[in-house]
């Protein structure tokens, strides 16, 4: 972990790094964007940030694989997204601190103490249920690490689908018996930032936004913030205009694939799945699966690995209780097809040909 003032602001850490103004005001620029605020609370973002003192953080890994945190540091240079979380005050994090054993669980011990009330937990991977030895730090159990830290926190954030649903260790026929955080937790506030692994910048939104206003994102019905899981892959889809077109990709290696057609009759599950991939991508912007030719297996949504096939189309897969999820998807394909066909008469002009 890097070495930082532990009484400096954030602004003053960032600055201290190196840091620039532009690139901070790049930075939160878009964040603004991200969190889908007008271009004017930039400024709003910096002056909240430049001020704020670093935020406690928590982090408990559980059944997880580590894929959560390999995400959120893992990129080709140093980045800003990089350089706030450096700027947060990191306290504890098995696989990012240089302290083990005693040492370890007593800094986690003392940042608790110290910001009690205010600190905020962090947990990647699921908690077993069927055995509490399934799952232990420094000899206790998962169930009651997170009982006993999730007391003092101001906010959870559940990252991966692991945390927030259960993710892959859930999966039929679940053996450890393992459970969500918010399935644990019933008295704090929980924000889920699901996917496997979770997009980084929306741990930095989800970050920014407390920082900036003081209060948590608004969420969706599975508790993840709207602005990163409010639309579906699908809505945002490059290949969506093929889709529509009913020209789909029959293998991964014929003519329709090296077009760039759709890939639902290979099994991807966008039309299902809230998340900002097509937007936000990966490896700093530079692609995600479907750009890359594998359709979307659908990382973010509860029970994911339990969708009866990757590779199987949601007109013949079956979605938990969800019977009609192909007969869904074509029917938003018939809407979006009319309101297409009625925008384009609007802008015909006066007098044209209307049919």
């Amino acid at each position: 972990m890097a070495t930082l003032n532990l009484g400096a602001t954030v602004g003053e850490q960032l600055r201290a790094q190196g840091v620039s103004r532009r690139g901070f005001m790049k930075f939160c620029s878009t964040m603004a964007s991200v969190m889908a605020l007008a271009p004017a609370f930039a400024p709003r973002i910096a002056a909240a940030l430049d001020k704020a003192k670093r935020p406690s953080v928590i982090w408990l890994p559980f059944q997880e694989c580590t894929g959560c945190t390999e995400s959120l540091t893992r990129s080709h240079a140093p980045t800003i997204e990089n350089l706030i979380f450096d700027a947060i005050s990191l306290d504890y994090h098995e696989t990012l601190q240089a302290a083990a054993g005693h040492q370890a669980e007593e800094a986690r011990t003392k940042a608790m103490q110290a910001n009690w009330g205010e600190y905020f937990l962090a947990v990647d991977g699921s908690i077993p249920l069927a055995n509490k030895g399934y799952s232990t730090i420094g000899g206790v159990s998962n169930v009651d690490l997170l009982h006993q830290v999730a007391k003092g926190a101001k906010a959870i954030i559940a990252i991966g689908t692991c945390a927030s649903f259960g993710g892959l260790p859930k999966a039929n026929p679940n053996p450890t018996g393992a459970v969500s955080v918010s399935d644990l937790i019933k008295d704090k506030p929980i924000i889920n930032i699901s996917g496997c692994p979770p997009i980084p910048i929306a741990i930095t939104g989800v970050l920014a936004q407390v920082l900036t206003f003081g209060q948590l994102p608004e969420l969706d019905h599975y508790g993840r913030p709207k602005a990163f899981f409010g639309q579906t892959i699908h809505d945002r889809c490059y290949r969506r205009p093929f889709y529509e077109r009913g020209q789909f990709a029959e293998t991964f290696d014929d003519e329709g694939a090296k077009q760039g057609w759709c890939l639902f009759k290979l099994g991807c599950k966008g039309p299902v799945t809230y998340n900002s991939c097509p937007t936000t991508k990966w490896n700093m912007g530079v692609s995600f699966p479907i750009e890359s030719g594998h359709g979307c297996i659908g990382c973010s949504e509860p029970d994911f690995w339990d969708w009866q096939g990757l590779y199987r189309p949601l007109s013949t897969t079956r979605w938990g209780g969800y019977q009609a999820l192909g007969v869904a998807a074509a029917a938003g394909v018939a809407v979006g097809a009319v309101a297409a066909l009625a925008a384009r008469r609007k802008q015909r002009p006066v007098g044209e040909d209307q049919t």
